[in-house]
């Protein structure tokens, strides 16, 4: 038998019926995208996905010892406070998605653990991530050793496929019970639209303007009740937060969490500065850009790191809060944990800070999510 006779007969048949069993398996699940990326983020990275070969085996953030009991909080701790509630939210938090420990349970449920027993109280999940319940886990330990629940910050958010007003109640409801919480600090909808994907709301032949809407309304009449302390948005251009401030007797919108960095196009500037204005806090995500801008700050700014004797990671954590954000890097290593709680020790000039800023201009080709693309 030939090379294209085996290729067309035997092999590419048997790809086709693994992709076909891989999308069965993943259209059995609650939430399909989270799974996806729970399989494929661990398995880009040469690693087994814990959701398919069981958790607790992977190796990465260390066992929290049984004796270690809550470090001070940082000096000079930096807050932004929420609109509506008041809410002071910390301005340095850690992310708990996009990385292969973050699908773990048993090393989110440490990474939770470690974070808030070094000082560290802003915590950044989501219903897509799928990792609630160790997340909750993790801070149910850490309230048990001393911290006080009043003094966490917890961010979750819904994704669009869940979006419509029952849904929405259901999901928060879920997401409680996981957490083993009484309430999340802010919940937010984690995209504008799931494209395709659709959901609850738009099966009921509704647009996806009013499917947001209903979401909003659901999260507003949950932020009453007191499950929720604040509602907001993520990845959001300006059409779409005018399209929620426009809604009468409902929550506002009290934060838009985004990609920010000195290489985000102007569009993404002009909803940053739009939050401002509006008093509506912006939390950072990739405040270094992507891997090709990473290799320009890492070059462009190392003289300022031996001058300031904090890494460039730490130098763009501290940019992006002087910029008013909150950032939340994501980090399952309880050394990479001190070090980001340690940019509160520095404070950037204005010429650094304009140094910093201009080098939008030296890196070329930034891949960069145009939220404006979403209806």
């Amino acid at each position: 038998m030939s090379i294209k006779s085996i290729l067309l007969w035997r092999i590419l048949p048997s790809i086709a019926l693994a992709l076909a069993c891989f999308v069965g398996y993943l259209s059995q699940h609650e939430l399909p995208v989270g799974l996806f990326f729970t399989i494929i983020i661990p398995a880009s990275n040469g690693v087994l996905p814990p959701q398919i070969f069981g958790h607790g085996k992977m190796k990465g953030t260390p066992e929290v010892p049984d004796d270690l009991s809550p470090q001070p909080r940082p000096e000079n701790e930096m807050f932004l406070t929420l609109p509506g509630s008041g809410d002071l939210m910390p301005q340095n938090g850690v992310g708990m998605c996009c990385r292969p420990t973050a699908y773990d349970d048993e090393l989110v449920y440490r990474s939770t653990l470690w974070y808030l027993l070094l000082g560290g109280r802003h915590i950044d999940g989501a219903q897509l991530y799928l990792n609630s319940k160790a997340v909750g886990r993790g801070i149910r330990e850490a309230m048990r050793r001393g911290v006080k629940r009043e003094e966490i910050f917890l961010t979750s958010k819904i994704f669009p496929t869940h979006y419509g007003y029952e849904s929405t109640m259901k999901v928060v409801k879920s997401e409680l019970d996981d957490l083993g919480l009484d309430y999340i600090d802010l919940f937010l909808l984690h995209f504008p639209s799931s494209g395709p994907l659709g959901s609850p709301c738009s099966k009921e032949g509704k647009g996806i303007s009013q499917c947001r809407e209903e979401t909003w309304q659901a999260l507003s009449e949950l932020r009453n009740k007191g499950n929720i302390r604040n509602a907001g948005v993520s990845n959001f251009a300006v059409k779409h937060i005018q399209e929620l401030e426009a809604m009468t007797d409902v929550a506002p919108v009290a934060n838009n969490q985004i990609s920010f960095s000195p290489f985000v196009p102007e569009k993404t500037m002009e909803t940053v500065e739009y939050c401002h204005q509006r008093n509506i806090t912006v939390t950072a995500y990739m405040p270094l850009g992507g891997q090709h801008q990473r290799s320009l700050v890492m070059r462009d700014l190392a003289g300022l790191s031996t001058k300031l004797g904090k890494s460039v990671s730490q130098i763009m954590l501290r940019w992006a809060i002087q910029s008013g954000c909150a950032v939340i890097p994501g980090t399952g290593n309880p050394n990479h944990m001190k070090e980001n709680l340690s940019v509160y020790e520095i404070e950037l000039s204005d010429a650094e800070m304009k140094q910093i800023n201009e080098l939008k201009y030296d890196a070329k080709g930034y891949m960069n999510m145009d939220t404006n693309m979403f209806d």
